[in-house]
């Protein structure tokens, strides 16, 4: 899964690498939590005028996808990620996949190695960023939630797939994200179908991320400084679990 994450690229960055026509400034954000606004980027009905830039802006969303069909939000999970193996048939993201695909841009993401019970270790939090620095897009459904009083939220999930061999010693799980060049088909809502960017759904390569061991100040919310992401020096890093036969088998039908 994909619980923390961080966004400490400046914003003129940031809209030059996504491409954005518009962006408003924002502060560094280090300990990213569910709840909390992020910043997610969606595809434009039209290309400006004069631009040879494809239409994408950027809005604030609330983390925590919240289908259009809920009564009441508080009698429904919290939904921070969803799978992408699943992702195109259920019924909470069906909609979003078809109408709502978005980028959600990060510096990196945190994860925890959680050991079995029986070993007696604790947790250990990991920051996990690209290697050479820079952002990656994560891939993100969003979701508008009505009252019945008519006011509305934007929300949002986060997809994740099986982790890649750098990332499955920390946990199963990580991440989709959407290479540069694929950033127009996975936001083009109204030519590709959910099945035709299946494709995109899948573990990152091995060596795109370096994960570095942390404390556990990141475990709190109310931690939001740059030094969440200080190193450590970990006695025993963590292995891998034994595979099981059809491991690594991703199937999205």
């Amino acid at each position: 899964m994909c619980g923390r994450y961080a966004l400490t690229i400046s914003p003129e960055e940031l809209q030059d690498l996504l491409g954005l026509f518009e962006l408003e400034d924002f502060p560094a954000r280090y300990n990213i939590a569910p709840t909390q606004p992020i910043l997610v980027v969606v595809s434009g009905e039209t290309p400006e005028k004069g631009s040879n830039l494809p239409d994408r802006r950027a809005v604030l969303v609330r983390w925590g996808f919240t289908p259009s069909w809920v009564k009441d939000p508080k009698e429904f999970p919290l939904l921070i990620n969803a799978r992408a193996e699943t992702a195109i048939g259920k019924a909470s993201f069906r909609a979003a996949m078809r109408h709502r695909r978005v980028l959600i841009p990060a510096s990196g993401f945190y994860e925890w190695h959680r050991p079995s019970k029986e070993s007696g270790e604790k947790s250990q939090a990991y920051w996990i960023k690209p290697k050479h620095g820079g952002i990656v897009a994560f891939a993100g459904l969003m979701e508008t939630w009505s009252s019945a009083d008519g006011s509305e939220v934007d929300t949002g999930a986060i997809l994740t797939t099986a982790a890649n061999a750098a990332i499955a010693p920390i946990h199963d799980r990580m991440p989709v994200v959407i290479k540069p060049e694929d950033y127009t088909r996975w936001l083009d809502c109204k030519t590709q179908e959910p099945r035709e960017v299946a494709d995109l759904m899948k573990p990152v390569e091995e060596d795109l991320f370096e994960a570095i061991p942390v404390s556990d100040k990141v475990n709190k919310v109310a931690n939001m400084g740059e030094d969440l992401q200080t190193p450590v020096v970990l006695e025993k890093p963590p292995k891998a679990p034994a595979k099981k036969p059809g491991d690594g088998q991703l199937s999205f039908f």
